[in-house]
């Protein structure tokens, strides 16, 4: 087809294709611009029914205004009857050639996560479900933004039943449980697609593996992935429980909304940024305190005396079980060193989520909570706050503290008992 003009599009070079059709790039002689025409799959048009359904969904997918998502200019057919769409054609690679270089930074997968997360939560605003994301329909522009392609296209020749051979709705890396099924679907099947995709960047390989296609379907449906941390060093764990929620097998106990995804990533994405932030003098000054042997040997005895005192003197009036759930809640900093703000909270929860006797209730969950409550999710968790989302959320303890003269006022820890039978250590 090279050469060829059709309508006002002049065929130019074949980009690609696969189940979803063939792509060329074209010249819009109209408007003198370059675009991008995918001639869809004959099945497609074969009937009537099936043409008017492409075109219902075409155009859905193409009232999806957003930054992350591929332009549809507009729908059109062929003389002989083949319908294609004009889409704008950009600069750079798939997420596909990307990951085929080998796994990505940390940084730059998150970033990529995020930006499709962001396009996605425009199409679910619109009740409308991608059923296909996977790295060659994540396009990179040259400027580092991602491009969502193929919306409504899954949807369509899912219906039309195109079962040729190797091809099926979703690649089948990619496809949640209830896809792989054939059960109904709705937008968490793109949040399990969306973990499988920032897996297979941190790692270089997809979680599900097989060398059939029957194979892979078991593998999904019954067996659970390979940690992160065991195939690749410095993977924050926090990471990998982002991952793991995305690819729970039963769709509700997934993200609710990929927004909350989007927050959980945020949040690694502001710590991953402060310890790459440039070395200034006061920056240098609060890592060289930060390294002292003899704050990092005082704060962790001291952490190891509260827990303890905690789990093997609590008051006699509350029953703990294991692996209760504790909020810790925002350490009130009096020593005008802007560094203890979130280092001593970080410390202590690391220190806390190595005892079997509890959990603790984690930043992303709190953030949730306040949502909920209809709270902004950077309000300061003081104790008053604490104790709302403490009812809240069925939580038994809340840890409450200040920093005074660069020392922790840690006393006998006092419990306090609740109406709802929970404690408050102070």
């Amino acid at each position: 087809m090279i050469g060829i003009t059709i309508s006002h599009y002049k065929i130019l070079e074949k980009l690609g294709g696969g189940g979803m059709g063939i792509v060329y790039k074209a010249e819009d002689s109209k408007l003198d611009r370059f675009v991008a025409l995918k001639f869809l799959p004959p099945e497609l048009t074969r009937d009537e029914e099936s043409k008017k359904r492409f075109i219902h969904e075409a155009k859905a997918a193409s009232a999806l205004e957003h930054t992350n998502i591929c332009n549809i200019h507009e729908i059109d057919e062929t003389d002989d009857g083949q319908l294609f769409i004009v889409m704008s054609c950009y600069g750079g690679e798939t997420l596909k050639k990307k990951i085929e270089q080998g796994p990505l930074k940390i940084e730059e997968a998150i970033n990529i996560t995020i930006q499709t997360a962001k396009g996605l939560t425009k199409a679910h605003e619109k009740n409308i479900t991608h059923r296909d994301i996977k790295p060659a329909n994540i396009f990179i522009t040259n400027d580092g933004i991602v491009k969502i392609l193929d919306f409504g296209l899954a949807k369509v020749i899912g219906q039309t039943q195109l079962t040729q051979m190797g091809t099926t709705v979703g690649t089948v890396a990619y496809r949640s449980p209830e896809q792989t099924m054939g059960e109904k679907v709705d937008h968490r099947t793109d949040i399990w697609s969306l973990g499988i995709v920032l897996y297979e960047m941190i790692t270089g390989r997809v979680p599900f593996k097989g060398d059939y296609e029957q194979a892979v379907t078991y593998s999904i449906i019954n067996e659970e992935p390979e940690p992160l941390t065991g195939l690749r060093t410095g993977v924050p764990m926090e990471l990998e429980r982002i991952i793991f929620k995305a690819l729970t097998k039963e769709p509700k106990d997934r993200y609710h909304h990929i927004e909350e995804m989007i927050t959980d990533l945020r949040l690694i994405q502001k710590s991953l940024d402060d310890k790459t932030r440039p070395h200034s003098k006061e920056y240098k000054k609060e890592k060289s305190f930060l390294n002292s042997p003899i704050l990092w040997s005082s704060l962790a005895i001291l952490l190891i005396i509260v827990v303890l005192l905690w789990i093997f003197f609590p008051s006699n009036s509350i029953a703990f079980s294991e692996r209760d759930w504790i909020l810790i809640t925002d350490f009130d900093n009096r020593t005008g060193e802007q560094v203890f703000s979130g280092t001593i909270n970080e410390a202590l929860t690391i220190a806390l989520q190595q005892s079997r006797y509890v959990n603790v209730f984690t930043k992303s969950r709190i953030y949730e909570s306040l949502k909920r409550m209809e709270k902004e999710p950077s309000s300061q968790i003081d104790e008053s706050l604490g104790k709302e989302i403490c009812l809240r959320e069925g939580i038994k303890a809340m840890m409450v503290r200040n920093i005074t003269c660069l020392f922790i006022n840690l006393t006998q820890p006092i419990v306090r008992k609740w109406p709802q039978c929970w404690a408050c250590v102070k």
